[in-house]
């Protein structure tokens, strides 16, 4: 049996976002498109015979038992049958606050990989209904597929997207509250459903850009940067825009070029997890 596995923890981007409506218990109903990207996390873990779960690396301040993976691994523990810890080391790459999923990425890379290393053997639909529990956005890191959603974000429908070069842009200082975003009274809480099957990027937009522009000016002047070169859009309820480009050369020209303050990655799209990808070719 294996005792150790590294591998990356995606960041994802929503190619869009619609409000739909509002639960009475204050949950927002949306539509988005997920798909995950080349910038990722390292992540490590490293069974123990102690049955204690150690969490090092960077933590972003966080004590280790307020941290998502950590949360993850003690949700699963109960179920461990041979009295096994796990050392977990985290190495982040995506920035925080920027809307990428990198605190939910890390948490359902937890649960996949202890669920084999720890060989609790709970299928995909129980590993997601655990990761719903822990954050909105952990079930499609636990589906590990580009994915069209809504409801509050599990139900899930599997899709492809035609893989596709990006240059993400990251004002820097610019941490953007989740939850107060979703607070905002100018916040459309009533955005037309649309039909899945009808989807095209041109004709969604994301409730959260205007909202974040007017209260975040380091937005408002990444976005009027990025336009300026490319179709462009904020991602979820963070900081990062992201542009569409047809080469990789061409984005690469335009990020060595950024205003000062920006902090500019250029990925690729793509329709896998690369969490899905290492444990389909190592279990």
């Amino acid at each position: 049996m294996k005792t150790e596995l590294s591998c990356l923890s995606p960041a994802k981007i929503n190619w869009f976002l619609h409000i739909t409506g509002q639960r009475e218990n204050g949950y927002h109903e949306l539509q988005t498109l997920f798909q995950f990207v080349s910038l990722a996390d390292q992540m490590h873990f490293k069974l123990t015979q102690d049955n204690e779960i150690k969490l090092t690396g960077d933590l972003l301040n966080l004590s280790p038992k307020e941290n998502l993976i950590y949360k993850a691994a003690k949700i699963l523990q109960p179920l461990v049958k041979n009295n096994f810890g796990v050392e977990i080391s985290v190495q982040k790459n995506i920035p925080t606050g920027a809307g990428l999923g990198g605190g939910s990425s890390n948490c359902a890379t937890t649960l996949l990989v202890l669920n084999k290393l720890w060989q609790l053997n709970l299928s995909l639909k129980a590993l997601t209904e655990i990761g719903v529990k822990l954050g909105a956005d952990v079930p499609v890191f636990v589906q590990g597929q580009t994915a069209f959603a809504q409801g509050i974000g599990e139900f899930l429908y599997p899709t492809q997207v035609q893989p596709q070069t990006l240059l993400l842009a990251i004002p820097k200082n610019c941490h953007i509250s989740t939850q107060a975003i979703f607070a905002d009274k100018a916040l459309p809480r009533n955005t037309s459903k649309i039909d899945f099957a009808q989807y095209s990027f041109e004709k969604t937009h994301n409730d959260f850009e205007s909202i974040a522009k007017a209260r975040f000016p380091l937005v408002a002047k990444t976005l009027n940067w990025l336009i300026e070169y490319a179709p462009s859009r904020m991602t979820g309820s963070g900081a990062c825009c992201f542009a569409l480009f047809e080469n990789k050369k061409q984005a690469e020209e335009i990020a060595n070029n950024a205003p000062q303050g920006i902090q500019t990655y250029v990925v690729d799209t793509l329709n896998l997890s690369p969490v899905h990808a290492l444990l389909a070719e190592q279990f």
